[in-house]
């Protein structure tokens, strides 16, 4: 990607990912497409066609920001040639900074180049050992990537909650639906850890709490598998979690293990037995889907080899807010002094990082 200069005028000639008249040219074909007669008829059919459009969308306008931060540096850098008042010298830096900022996000999208990365995500937030103290170091995090989703305006759906016994969560999993989620939130794959004075220790000393963070491209029905009904089984039991009315009196909540593999998805939201059934079986296939996608990728076997040991040594970042206040992630390196900007889902920095580590590592 070449940097801006004071001689170029334009933006360099688009191809591949600057292909502005490919990416318009598409979205004119999709909105032929979905304007026939018709089209609408089957709503599933045109799910793909439709988040093809709202990728292509963001792209087009991404491109658009790019080109009018490009030409207003241009306009800069001519003022700034023939006068170098101090007040155009800092308009400049201030375009500078703007562009190179365009510029860094272009690359991240260049950097998510994996056939699933544009896919939704499903992520899943569970405790380490600990008790109310890391149910609530859970609950923290389903927070954060919460408060990040909204600052993206990605859609956020519950498909599976279970709440701790006095505070937080046991588990929670998520579907998260936008352009490149799962590219993105596959940075936030491992063991996450938090050293704090607890809330909760009367005492005031100094806790450690684990929790896992799992992600997993969520392809909906455009998943391409052979899953045998035969295959299956299928638990019934009652939801669990607090009382009230309507809660532990009917047998709603659906459990379903693929044998083969031993994979097994559930979930217990609904009030509705099938409605638990279609949410358990689209986790399950993603689930079977992203297990397809180790298998032909090796290292990433290897790099989560070790995720089920929820403990020590095994975190690939660190949240300290006692005695000192850093995030570090573990993998890259990368340091953020502002933990509660971290906590409140700014975690970009984290994942840009993590996406030129992989890049580096594969290359």
């Amino acid at each position: 990607m070449p940097p801006a200069s004071p001689s170029s005028n334009a933006l360099p000639p688009f191809g591949g990912v600057f292909d502005v008249e490919a990416v318009n040219q598409r979205l004119k074909d999709i909105e032929t497409e979905i304007s026939r007669p018709g089209a609408w008829d089957n709503p599933e059919a045109l799910t793909p066609i439709l988040q093809e459009k709202r990728r292509l969308e963001d792209e087009a306008e991404r491109l658009s920001r790019l080109k009018t931060s490009h030409d207003d540096m241009i306009e800069w850098l001519s003022l700034a040639a023939e006068d170098d008042d101090q007040e155009v010298l800092e308009s400049l830096e201030q375009q500078r900074r703007d562009l190179e900022e365009k510029l860094d996000e272009t690359e991240l999208v260049m950097l998510l180049s994996a056939e699933e990365d544009n896919q939704d995500a499903i992520l899943e937030i569970h405790p380490g050992a600990g008790g109310t103290e890391s149910q609530d170091w859970a609950e923290m995090l389903l927070r954060m990537y919460s408060r990040w989703a909204a600052r993206h305006n990605y859609t956020l759906e519950e498909m599976d909650y279970l709440p701790g016994d006095e505070a937080g969560i046991k588990s929670v999993t998520l579907r998260v639906g936008g352009a490149h989620a799962f590219g993105f939130l596959k940075s936030e794959r491992g063991i996450h850890r938090l050293i704090r004075i607890s809330p909760f220790d009367s005492s005031g000393r100094r806790h450690t709490s684990f929790a896992s963070v799992d992600v997993i491209p969520d392809a909906g029905n455009d998943i391409t598998l052979d899953i045998k009904e035969s295959d299956l089984r299928v638990d019934i039991f009652r939801s669990s979690g607090p009382g009230g009315q309507s809660v532990n009196t009917t047998s709603s909540a659906v459990r379903i293990t693929h044998l083969p593999t031993g994979v097994t998805a559930q979930c217990q939201n609904e009030k509705s037995q099938h409605h638990n059934r279609e949410t358990a079986l689209r986790v399950l296939r993603a689930r079977l889907y992203n297990l397809e996608l180790q298998k032909r990728d090796a290292q990433r076997q290897a790099d989560y080899a070790g995720k089920d040991a929820i403990a020590f040594g095994s975190q690939i970042r660190t949240y300290t807010l006692q005695p000192y206040r850093l995030v570090k992630d573990h993998r890259t390196g990368t340091e953020a002094g502002d933990v509660d900007g971290v906590l409140d889902g700014q975690i970009d920095r984290f994942q840009h990082d993590y996406l030129l580590y992989r890049h580096e590592q594969t290359r």
